[in-house]
């Protein structure tokens, strides 16, 4: 244990989590899910989606802004389209709902869409494509935040840094994921620069004078974030908001701004998912034949394959634990031991 931080086990990040969540108004379902998804992101070396955001669903419930009871309801409009609608809950309890009936639509259909509605986000896409990746599907996800980057060619915050995820399956090997934010930082990292202190490189965002800053902080209280590859980055943004809000009649990032109450915790939107099964159209052989290209790929000296990082944090944590900042720590036992 270093000085400004201590190691605890999986399962105690999964503990105190839960109890948090149970202390200030969740039910142990909802509970149960938001504190599986935070270990998965502690596990796999991704804090600034783990008990960072912890604080952030607090003040969610706390204010009123999020049910931590809700009870999502399911629907399939068509045999390749579903629906479910998160009562106004956190996003990984809906998302367990929806995720055995989508893998079944997409294996009956050969593609099938899934859209989740009033629903507040606050993870990682990776960790639901992965399950839909390790059922052998192709899956895409995204979803949008509150206004953080501008289109191309504006200098003001419109798009939310607004991810995209993408899974493949491997054969007997986890699967290939690629989860990035449009900005050329994600939000959790900037904010975290600027807890710990940490300069972020030039071209992440820009002060409020318009000028190029390696002060996260700056960026996040004066400034606005960049895309990454300029109008590129921008545009991909804006496919995420056309999908996850305008395709689902949800809220775009600058609406969910309007009606945001700045509690901290995260907005209502939505979360659109698409999974395909790759057997339709690649035949029989397509899982040895992009295991083929996958071998071509690794063979050049220096590329590793996205998610190799994260597997490789996993296989550690696993073992050894994880290393949470002393005070986080402090602050997740303060807000549960508050209300008891």
């Amino acid at each position: 244990m270093s000085n400004d931080k201590v190691n605890i086990s999986l399962k105690e990040v999964e503990d105190i989590a839960q109890a948090c969540l149970v202390a200030n108004g969740c039910n142990d379902e909802n509970a149960k899910a938001v504190s599986t998804t935070i270990m998965a992101a502690e596990r796999d070396g991704c804090p600034g989606h783990g008990l960072f955001r912890l604080p952030g669903y607090v003040a969610a419930l706390k204010s009123g802004k999020v049910d931590g009871n809700a009870s999502p309801t399911f629907e399939r409009v068509l045999p390749s389209m579903l629906r479910v609608d998160a009562q106004n809950g956190f996003a990984p309890l809906p998302l367990s709902i929806g995720r055995e009936p989508l893998i079944e639509a997409a294996r009956e259909q050969g593609v099938a869409v899934m859209g989740l509605i009033r629903v507040h986000h606050f993870s990682a896409l990776w960790f639901e494509i992965e399950h839909l990746a390790a059922a052998k599907l192709c899956a895409i996800g995204c979803t949008a935040y509150m206004p953080s980057i501008p289109p191309a060619g504006g200098a003001l915050p419109f798009f939310g840094t607004n991810p995209l995820a993408f899974g493949w399956p491997r054969k007997n090997r986890l699967p290939m994921i690629f989860d990035m934010a449009s900005a050329a930082m994600s939000r959790g990292e900037l904010m975290i620069a600027a807890r710990d202190g940490h300069e972020v490189p030039i071209g992440v965002g820009l002060d409020a004078d318009g000028i190029e800053t390696s002060n996260p902080q700056v960026i996040l209280d004066e400034g606005v974030q960049l895309p990454f590859g300029g109008y590129k980055g921008a545009n991909i943004a804006m496919m995420v908001e056309l999908l996850a809000a305008g395709l689902l009649g949800e809220r775009f990032s600058f609406e969910a701004a309007e009606s945001d109450n700045k509690d901290g915790g995260p907005p209502q939107g939505g979360e659109f998912l698409l999974v395909i099964d790759p057997r339709r159209l690649g035949g029989e052989n397509w899982l040895d034949h992009t295991e083929a290209f996958f071998a071509k790929m690794l063979a050049i000296e220096g590329v590793r394959l996205p998610s190799t990082r994260r597997y490789d944090n996993r296989a550690k944590s696993l073992v050894e634990g994880i290393e949470v900042p002393l005070k986080l720590h402090a602050t997740i036992l303060s807000l549960t031991d508050e209300v008891k």
